[in-house]
């Protein structure tokens, strides 16, 4: 019996995410499960609103996936730190176009909503939220998920 209850527990361990919820930070709390693109730029540039509709981002633990329609957009390990102004978060990418890099970005909360401004891998993080001409960065905002 005792054999069978370990099996059982290492099967549902397995699937586990890699932070126990009581490891997340209260920030990696709040942006747990699934959000829907509200509005993003692009090197200054209104991303299209068919495009808007259709992004969606889920994260467990500090896992994310970033999913436009049925593509898979990004896959990354998501790293916080609440104590600067603005508040940093780093994606170690590990599927998509930047997989096996870096990318360094900012965050604020806005009510239930959370924007962020991420450069391209390897550029220096952003300062401020906004993007212009040539700077490489994205800007977007996200709501949680209807469910």
């Amino acid at each position: 019996m005792s054999t069978l209850i370990a099996l059982f527990l290492s099967v549902l361990l397995a699937d586990a995410p890699t932070t126990k919820p009581a490891e997340l930070s209260p920030d990696l709390r709040k942006l747990q499960g699934e959000w829907s693109m509200v509005s993003g730029e692009r090197e200054g540039e209104a991303i299209p609103a068919d495009y808007i509709a259709m992004g969606k981002r889920v994260v467990k633990g500090d896992d994310l996936t970033v999913t436009f329609g049925d593509e898979i957009f990004m896959k990354a390990k998501i790293k916080l730190d609440d104590s600067k102004t603005p508040k940093t978060i780093d994606y170690d990418v590990k599927e998509g176009a930047a997989a096996g890099k870096t990318q360094l970005g900012i965050y604020t909360f806005d009510g239930e909503n959370v924007k962020f401004c991420f450069s391209e891998p390897g550029k220096d993080r952003p300062a401020e939220f906004k993007t212009a001409s040539g700077d490489g960065r994205i800007l977007s905002v996200w709501k949680p998920a209807k469910k």
